[in-house]
């Protein structure tokens, strides 16, 4: 179990949730606003935090981002879509390396 640090809309990744506990950092962008947890819960392994953002967001003050078309996106993206990152001592990791997929 770890605790929630941050959800943010970090510039180009779009609404981002962080989850940061001593020399390592995951995190998960382009998320849909409507976080599943809040800053200071607790997570557990395999508990669902978020979702795929959608692709439009509205009411984010000075949002740079946008389409083609004017409407303001979820960082700069052209679709929905998940960034999955894991970094420990500040070094991007591959995540597969830590990820068990099962059927």
């Amino acid at each position: 179990m770890v605790k929630l640090y941050i959800l943010v809309l970090i510039g180009a990744n779009g609404f981002t949730i962080r989850i940061e506990n001593n020399e390592f950092l995951i995190s998960y962008s382009h998320v849909s606003p409507n976080f599943l947890v809040n800053v200071g819960d607790f997570v557990t392994k395999g508990q669902i935090i978020g979702n795929v953002g959608p692709k439009y967001v509205n009411n984010v003050p000075n949002n740079p981002y946008k389409d083609s078309s004017g409407k303001p996106t979820n960082g700069a993206t052209t679709g929905p879509h998940l960034h999955f990152c894991i970094k420990i001592n500040g070094k991007y990791q591959n995540p597969l390396d830590y990820l068990v997929i099962s059927n």
